[in-house]
């Protein structure tokens, strides 16, 4: 096959960078089980394979209060530093599994207070499972980076501890903050002077824009420093036939990175389907894509699949799923000599590696792409 042609290829084998992953909506089914039982709480399924199902058609079922619903039944069971530890060390065994060597995971340190822990601590319980996480990969062999990102919730007031964490972790663990929850009236420029205090003191700025929402959000996002838009799919609506609009020639210009998430776009009914989603259309016009996953339990869905459904929708190549993955590690929020020995070190040779077996038919690698 040429040597640009994916469509045989292991996904698997093809190392990843993910930038947008919530920690809240990528617990495992069985520690949703497990978590439940222990706090003699009703799960919404007798086994793991059922609880999985019922995520999954609650958050495909059109209805926004069950979407809802989905988070409110993880975010119960995350108020204790020893769930917090457990979901964070599942996540890094998880990208790992996936191929993951660079990841960030987000979530809201003021969703985990019911159960008295400060912020604060949250945060570390968290940053200790990732820990624990690590070595484990490491001690198998493995390599991975992760670091976490603390979000502020768009329906909730500004939240100075929030800049002020992200500020004193910096270099342990935190790499950025981010603004999410739901964009219509809940305009970024709300946290205008938090997200500008953050810039000014060295943290990394993402913001949820451009997915339930349109191109005013997006505009609104950067004007408040986003260094990448969360989704930012909508930025598609500012292109016409070729004609880049202003704000899309804002995003192009200044390099901001959209964190796209095609199965969850499709979920929350951005896109019809995956034919008419704008990846692709994006990055041809220009602008940099990164893939991830966003809420893998809820869209039952994990970055390998991700990638796999825009391989077989749009005939991405090896050159398009590198291109993704370097935009991924190269606008990562972690350490920028940390990112780099992963770039050369792992991602290029692996890529370059895939394109010598692409070319050698017989020895190619072949597998399945989701």
């Amino acid at each position: 096959m040429p040597a640009s042609d994916a469509s045989d290829l292991d996904l698997r084998a093809l190392p990843k960078a993910v930038l947008h992953d919530h920690l809240d909506g990528g617990v495992r089914p069985q520690t949703v089980l497990d978590l439940s039982r222990e706090l003699g709480i009703e799960p919404p399924a007798p086994t793991a394979e059922g609880i999985a199902d019922w995520f999954a058609e609650a958050a495909d079922s059109g209805s926004l209060p069950r979407y809802l619903e989905t988070f409110a039944r993880v975010l119960e069971l995350m108020q204790s530093p020893e769930s917090l530890r457990r979901v964070a060390r599942e996540f890094v065994e998880d990208m790992a599994a996936d191929g993951v060597v660079y990841a960030e995971t987000r979530w809201a340190p003021e969703q985990h207070l019911e159960g008295g822990l400060s912020m604060e601590e949250a945060v570390e319980a968290v940053q200790s499972g990732l820990d624990e996480g690590t070595a484990q990969v490491e001690a198998a062999g493995g390599r991975i980076l992760v670091g976490q990102i603390l979000c502020q919730m768009r329906q909730n007031a500004p939240r100075e501890e929030i800049v002020d964490l992200a500020i004193a972790r910096q270099g342990r663990g935190v790499v950025g903050i981010d603004l999410a929850g739901p964009e219509d009236g809940f305009p970024a420029s709300r946290f205008r002077p938090q997200l500008e205090r953050a810039r000014a003191a060295g943290v990394h700025v993402t913001i949820h824009a451009g997915e339930a929402a349109g191109v005013d959000s997006i505009a609104d996002a950067l004007d408040c420093g986003a260094e990448r838009l969360g989704h930012g799919v909508r930025l598609i609506d500012d292109i016409d036939a070729g004609v880049v609009g202003p704000t899309a020639r804002r995003v192009r210009e200044d390099g901001v990175v959209l964190e796209v998430c095609p199965s969850s776009n499709l979920q929350t009914g951005a896109f019809q389907t995956m034919a008419s989603h704008p990846v692709d259309a994006l990055r041809r016009a220009g602008m940099k894509i990164a893939v991830s996953s966003d809420n893998r339990l809820m869209s039952r869905t994990w970055t390998n699949r991700e990638l796999g459904r825009i391989v077989d929708s749009f005939s991405w190549g090896l050159d398009e799923l590198e291109q993704a993955t370097l935009i991924g590690l190269d606008n990562g929020f972690a350490p920028y000599e940390q990112r780099r020995a992963l770039r050369e070190e792992v991602v290029v040779p692996a890529y370059q590696a895939a394109r010598i077996a692409a070319e050698s038919p017989a020895d190619g690698i072949t597998g399945q792409a989701l």
